[in-house]
């Protein structure tokens, strides 16, 4: 009796074995095939594969984004996206960044209607974004304009002196590295950064005036850094609605889109996007002795805006 107490024993081990690999083997394989099938259809085999308004977010400081250009670029060939909604929460970042992406929804809006939905704000370069689409809908109380670029940086010559710091240097010419943080700015540096800062000024405000169908002189009146609430702008015709998602919808049905058409987020499928690095966030959360959660405050509280480099076109509230 003992023995085949002891072999019944060994039956059912062997046969919850058995279970667990055959489990394990059909969830492997069933991944191996879902990752195929997606690899060789595509958004078609994502969720996307029936025809949908596709939603892409635009959030937090804006750079150069090769993902979302690339993103843009999917929704534009994808034959089962009638209509795109761009949703912007921007307060701008480099005039650079914002250039790229402005210059890819145009493509997009070549093929597609475009509509963009202002959040909590849209400015700088996050405005300047929203202006590539056809239609803009705003809050009306969110935040929009501070149409401008600036360059900002440091003079801590005065804290160099106090420690005893000196800087030596040799340069081929006179405005080679300049301005630099560690001596005070001259007049011909000023000058040169200035004729930075004017040409590219000049392009953003020939944006909005052809974007916004105005003058150059109208846009160039509201082109002067300040901004305005949804319903403002909505006066100043820098926005063409008030509302959300479900006038975004409105607008795009009178494109021809059906309205009944599910609205489709399409993420970031890399995990970075528009915003400053993640991974970056999560290294100055640890310099400072934070968890890994505080990369994302760090985010949050927009001290990735610390870390832009060159012309800038973003609002400091």
């Amino acid at each position: 009796m003992a023995m085949r107490a002891d072999d019944l024993i060994d039956r059912r081990r062997l046969r919850r074995k058995l279970t667990f690999w055959r489990v394990t083997a059909f969830v492997i394989v069933a991944a191996a095939l879902i990752a195929f099938s997606a690899w060789i259809y595509g958004d078609d085999f994502t969720g996307q594969a029936i025809d949908h308004i596709a939603k892409v977010k635009i959030e937090g400081t804006i750079t150069e984004d090769e993902e979302l250009i690339k993103r843009l670029e999917t929704i534009r060939k994808s034959a089962t996206v009638k209509g795109v909604i761009l949703s912007i929460d921007s307060p701008g970042g480099t005039t650079v960044g914002g250039e790229s992406i402005y210059e890819e929804v145009r493509k997009l809006a070549a093929d597609k209607p475009v509509v963009a939905e202002v959040g909590t704000l849209a400015a700088s370069a996050g405005y300047m974004i929203a202006s590539a689409a056809d239609h803009i809908v705003a809050r009306k109380t969110s935040i929009v304009g501070s149409i401008g670029v600036l360059i900002q940086y440091p003079d801590v010559s005065g804290l160099m002196d106090k420690l005893g710091i000196k800087l030596e240097e040799v340069k081929s010419s006179p405005l080679k590295a300049a301005p630099s943080p560690f001596k005070p700015t001259n007049d011909d540096e000023r000058a040169m950064v200035r004729k930075l800062i004017l040409d590219s000024y000049d392009w953003f405000v020939g944006i909005v005036a052809e974007r916004r169908k105005m003058t150059r002189e109208q846009a160039q009146a509201l082109a002067d850094g300040s901004i305005f609430t949804g319903r403002q702008a909505l006066a100043n015709h820098l926005v063409d609605a008030v509302g959300g998602e479900p006038e975004a919808i409105n607008w795009l049905a009178t494109k021809g889109v059906d309205s009944k058409l599910k609205v489709v987020e399409w993420k970031d499928t890399e995990g970075h996007g528009l915003l400053f690095s993640r991974s970056m966030t999560k290294a100055v959360a640890n310099a400072l002795g934070l968890p890994d959660a505080g990369g994302d405050i760090i985010h949050e509280l927009g001290a990735d805006r610390l870390f832009l480099d060159g012309l800038v076109s973003v609002w400091h509230p």
